[in-house]
């Protein structure tokens, strides 16, 4: 791969995928939810639990594997309600939690590092909603090839462009953290986490039925 071809396209992709990164989205509801809470460790799971599913994503283009979701109905639409019920089961569980006494793994600490799941639940929970969203896998079907230039092997050039977009993703969510940590005093009282859980609840349902009523 001549990383000099490559420089102008990263320079672009970057810059696409930079005004993606900024924008608000289910990811950025998790990161600030779990962070605001004080539970930092699982906040950065969540981070890379994302950034996992970006780069399966991104690969898997590069690959022609994700092609699936433009070429066949019945494989999108099969991703498609899969992201939906999960992201509806995902907000129902918010609001309900908001009706009991935080859970162990919930419950903030004075180190800001949280109990109980921790690193592995954040990262599982960053996966498998990121996975789950098939917009992520036709973003990348339709806009990844036009920044591969032309003799460039596919596979290699798709994983340094996606990379670019990780690495934005990471320094995004890092602020994100760091916002969200200004916050964990005020966020220890329980009438703030319901507030908390209830706006989270409402923007991940808004986000499931949003993918349920998108064609």
């Amino acid at each position: 791969m001549d990383l000099t071809a490559m420089a102008a396209p990263l320079a672009s992709f970057a810059l696409v995928v930079g005004l993606l990164t900024l924008t608000p989205g289910v990811d950025t509801a998790l990161i600030l939810r779990t962070a605001a809470l004080g539970q930092r460790r699982r906040a950065w799971g969540v981070v890379l639990g994302i950034q996992t599913g970006t780069m399966i994503w991104g690969t898997a283009s590069a690959a022609g594997l994700s092609v699936l979701l433009t070429a066949s109905r019945l494989a999108y639409e099969t991703l498609r309600w899969a992201g939906v019920c999960y992201l509806l089961w995902m907000g129902v569980q918010l609001f309900r939690d908001r009706h009991r006494e935080p859970a162990a793994e919930d419950a903030p600490s004075a180190t800001g590092q949280g109990n109980g799941g921790g690193l592995w639940a954040g990262w599982r929970r960053g996966t498998v909603t990121n996975l789950l969203n098939p917009k992520v896998g036709v973003f990348y079907v339709a806009v990844l090839p036009p920044f591969i230039p032309a003799g460039q092997p596919h596979l290699p050039a798709g994983v340094l462009l996606t990379s670019v977009h990780v690495l934005e993703g990471t320094l995004w969510s890092a602020v994100l953290i760091g916002f969200a940590h200004t916050l964990r005093t005020w966020l220890r009282r329980p009438a703030a986490r319901r507030l908390l859980d209830r706006v989270t609840g409402t923007a991940v349902l808004g986000f499931g039925v949003k993918l349920a009523l998108t064609d």
